[in-house]
């Protein structure tokens, strides 16, 4: 299949629904609105929301009522782009290319923009619509998949022991907490989600996450070699900035050839724990392999 062009399509869909969700740039307040939408709609792409989607595809359900709910990992995820790239944070001044959030619009404009997209996650997630298509108890169910992940046991966790981490010596099973929870949470919750809505078997709910940790590691590894590899035209943001704040990254452990190694072994792993599904699957397995080999 040519994961571009089903990338590129599910992209679409997917931000058709969050300008539904999101309020236009001049509601009242226009400063908050506009800060979110400047950041949500910067270009990304997609990939935890796509995910969803073809996790519940792989089980062979529709997803056109998915979608908001899959809209709400970009929120979420966005949302963390912003805290991020906070000088109390990372302290980055581009973002997909473009200046950070609170470079345009200031610290506490950008600190209330990610507030604001967090809580319209859960928002959406709630509408009480949404239970036209999936039952109360499902829908309970995403909802605390989705919060877990964003919370202190997993995005935000792993944020706290990367902030402690910089400059000091940390050894490997620190790095991977902070890998498997500050990006590998949302990527696997990203693939639970999308199983929880497909009503996913016991054995077909328990190979999806392990893919979904699959991928999220990869995904990490890879992003650790393009802050190395990578050109600040083609990445969107500041190259070397791990190395410059001193963060322990998986080149830093192993070099970058044993590191390239290493993600498409993470990959390879990821396709491998799809064995017992079908070609409706097939989106994962080629997402597994573009995420280690993307260039952004």
């Amino acid at each position: 299949m040519d994961i571009k062009a089903y990338l590129q399509k599910r992209k679409i869909l997917i931000d058709r629904s969050l300008e539904k969700q999101v309020p236009p740039a001049k509601t009242f307040p226009p400063a908050v609105h506009e800060a979110m939408r400047y950041s949500l709609f910067a270009g990304g792409k997609r990939v935890r929301p796509i995910l969803a989607l073809a996790s519940a595809e792989a089980l062979g359900a529709p997803v056109a009522d998915l979608l908001p709910i899959a809209g709400s990992l970009e929120l979420i995820h966005t949302y963390s782009l912003i805290h991020d790239d906070l000088p109390a944070m990372d302290d980055d001044d581009l973002r997909r290319g473009r200046p950070t959030c609170h470079k345009v619009y200031g610290e506490a404009i950008a600190i209330l923009a990610g507030d604001g997209l967090l809580n319209m996650a859960f928002e959406v997630l709630s509408d009480p619509r949404r239970l036209k298509a999936v039952p109360a108890g499902r829908m309970l169910a995403i909802i605390r998949e989705l919060s877990t992940a964003s919370g202190v046991f997993g995005m935000v966790g792993g944020q706290v022991v990367d902030i402690q981490s910089e400059g000091k010596e940390v050894d490997f099973p620190t790095l991977e907490y902070i890998h498997t929870h500050k990006t590998g949470a949302l990527i696997r919750s990203s693939v639970r989600i999308g199983a929880l809505y497909a009503r996913a078997g016991k054995r077909q709910f328990t190979a999806l996450t392990h893919y979904g940790e699959m991928v999220g590691l990869a995904f990490q590894i890879a992003d650790d070699i393009l802050d190395l590899t990578g050109t600040q035209e083609v990445i969107g943001k500041d190259v070397g900035s791990d190395l410059k704040k001193d963060k322990k990254t998986f080149p830093s452990f192993y070099g970058l050839e044993e590191s390239r190694r290493r993600a498409v072994e993470v990959a390879e792993k990821a396709v491998h724990l799809l064995k017992d599904f079908d070609r409706k699957a097939d989106p994962l397995r080629e997402l597994a392999k573009y995420i280690v080999q993307r260039v952004n």
